[in-house]
C-alpha cells in the first residue's frame, strides 16, 4: 500500500522545517522515529485499524518539528507556537476531527519532564504509546549515544567534568531550566531512565538491548578516561 498524499505532504513539511538543525535533531531523526513507530504499531496489534495507524504515521513525522535553542545544553525544547503549525496543516489537509485531537495530543505529550521522577503516565492511547516509544528508542543505543554527543558538540558542552555530578534528584523545574551538564551527564540524568519510562511491551522489548549497550559504553567511557582501559 503506497503512501498517502496527506504522509506525503507532511514529510514534506517536516523536512523543510528541519533541514538547519544538526544531525541529533533532523530529518533523518524523524523518519527513524516514524519507522520505529510503525513497526511497533505493527508488533502491538494496530495493522487491522487504519485509522490508528495513519495517526501513529503522522504524529510521528509531525512531532518534532521544533527549532533548537541557542542555549549551552544537550536537550531541545519546542515551542509551542510551532503545534500550531501541525494544527494549521492538519486542518488544510482535512483531517478528520477525532484523528486531529490524537494526533495533536500526541505531540503535545511526547516530552519527558512530566515522568522525570519515574512515575510512568498510564493514562495514554496505544497510539500515543507507540509514538513516543520510538522517538525515546531514537535516544538511546547507539543511535542515541550518537545523538547525544552530536548535540552537545553543536552546543560546545563539557565532553565530561568528574567534577561535576549528575543530578540525580532532579526536578521538573530543574530539567525546564536546562542549567548547563556535561553531555556524558545527560545519560545518568535522561537517557538511561528511558527504558523503564516506555508504554508498550514493543517497546520494552527493544529498549533492553539498546540500553545495556548504552550501560556498556559508559563503563568503556570512564575506564578510558581513567586511563584503567
Amino acid at each position: 500500500m503506497g503512501k498517502s498524499e496527506t504522509v506525503k505532504k507532511a514529510e514534506k513539511l517536516m523536512v523543510s522545517a528541519m533541514k538547519a538543525n544538526d544531525a541529533s535533531h533532523d530529518a533523518s531523526h524523524v523518519f527513524r522515529v516514524r519507522d520505529l513507530a510503525l513497526s511497533l504499531a505493527l508488533e502491538e496489534g494496530l495493522s487491522s485499524s487504519p485509522d490508528s495507524m495513519e495517526i501513529v504515521e503522522l504524529a510521528a513525522l509531525l512531532h518534532d518539528i521544533v527549532s533548537l535553542s541557542h542555549c549551552p545544553t544537550t536537550m531541545a525544547y519546542r515551542d509551542p507556537s510551532e503545534e500550531k503549525i501541525v494544527e494549521e496543516f492538519l486542518e488544510a489537509e482535512n483531517v478528520e476531527g477525532s484523528k486531529k485531537i490524537k494526533i495533536l495530543s500526541i505531540i503535545k505529550g511526547m516530552g519527558f519532564k512530566d515522568e522525570i521522577g519515574g512515575q510512568v503516565d498510564s493514562k495514554h492511547s496505544i497510539e500515543f504509546g507507540v509514538v513516543q516509544d520510538a522517538d525515546r528508542l531514537d535516544a538511546i543505543g547507539a543511535i542515541g549515544i550518537a545523538r547525544c554527543f552530536t548535540f552537545g558538540g553543536s552546543r560546545s558542552s563539557v565532553l565530561h567534568d568528574p567534577s561535576i555530578q549528575p543530578r540525580s534528584d532532579l526536578s521538573k523545574e530543574q530539567y525546564i531550566k536546562k542549567d548547563k551538564q556535561t553531555t556524558v551527564n545527560h545519560f545518568h540524568e535522561k537517557l538511561l531512565k528511558l527504558k523503564d519510562l516506555m508504554k508498550t511491551k514493543a517497546g520494552q522489548r527493544r529498549a533492553e538491548k539498546r540500553h545495556k549497550f548504552m550501560e556498556d559504553f559508559l563503563k568503556e567511557f570512564y575506564d578510558e578516561w581513567d586511563g584503567r582501559a
